[in-house]
């Protein structure tokens, strides 16, 4: 078991070091890693890795089943363990790969919830800008929808981060990746707005000096203010749909895609591993859909 332990950290640093994972996702791995190998000591199999084989993951698999893991789950203990043995493999521990004929379940995608680009224009325009946190409000909508940014990295953005002259930001995704992200001028001029009536007035707390959007106490603001504020404007705007601020992301991808951009573009701004992540955004309403091929197809 001591040898185990020992791949087990040397496996943690290489998703850390090598991969560049967070540390959540890499708690992740490793707890899915711990259900088998709890899994296997019953058997007596984890004293020597080469003998784990495929017959052993599949009972491994039926007995997550059994402890009523939905498909999604399953899916994603199948995915870390597909890395560990590549891992075991590049690393000579091992010679035959016993995922390789192991398949995960298919899961069907739920289309995220879109707002339209009039809905959006409505739920900004729904901020009272005459509060003095009008203007932050309205930036941070304005900067979710432009950027297509994830709450945590709204919440983290920093000002020296922001590079107005050039018209992008600097922006630190899951797993500390930095990545470029174009924005325009009208989210550039809610947040000069926002300084001008807020962020000059107030004397952020120590070590909040760099960070963009704070409250009236001078911290940062928490990924569940956000949520507030979008839940907050939504209401003002009457919009019934079940709205976070992670659908502004998803508007942004939706409207961008829709009006022709690059899939390999947008997956860059959002910040994607996988192209097929990005993928799930080239859905279109089906007026639009059957516009095109009223306009288009040669037998309309």
């Amino acid at each position: 078991m001591n040898a185990f332990k020992n791949i087990l950290n040397d496996y943690k640093f290489y998703l850390k070091l090598e991969r560049n994972l967070s540390d959540n996702t890499v708690m992740a791995y490793l707890d899915d890693i711990s259900k088998l190998v709890d899994f296997l000591e019953e058997k007596n199999k984890t004293s020597n890795l080469k003998n784990i084989d495929s017959k052993d993951l599949h009972e491994f698999l039926v007995y997550i089943s059994q402890k009523g893991l939905n498909e999604k789950s399953q899916a994603r203990i199948i995915s870390g363990l597909k890395s560990f043995f590549k891992y075991l493999i590049v690393e000579e521990l091992i010679e035959e790969n016993p995922t390789e004929l192991i398949d995960a379940p298919k899961l069907s995608r739920k289309l995220p919830d879109v707002l339209s680009i009039e809905e959006i224009e409505l739920i900004i325009k729904s901020i009272d800008v005459s509060t003095s946190l009008g203007h932050r409000n309205r930036a941070i909508l304005e900067v979710l929808y432009g950027c297509g940014l994830r709450v945590s990295e709204c919440a983290e953005l920093k000002i020296s981060n922001i590079f107005a002259d050039e018209e992008f930001i600097k922006v630190i995704g899951k797993g500390n990746k930095q990545r470029l992200v174009p924005i325009g001028k009208v989210a550039l001029n809610e947040i000069n707005n926002y300084f001008k009536s807020f962020r000059n007035h107030i004397t952020p707390k120590k070590g909040n000096n760099d960070y963009l959007f704070l409250n009236r106490r001078g911290s940062k603001l928490s990924r569940v203010m956000i949520f507030n504020i979008v839940k907050e404007a939504c209401a003002l705007a009457g919009i019934e749909k079940n709205i976070s601020p992670h659908t502004f992301r998803h508007s942004f991808a939706t409207h961008l895609i829709e009006g022709g951009a690059d899939l390999r573009a947008v997956q860059e701004m959002l910040g994607h591993e996988s192209i097929s992540t990005t993928e799930i955004y080239t859905h279109i309403d089906r007026e639009y859909l059957r516009e095109a091929i009223i306009s288009f197809h040669p037998r309309s």
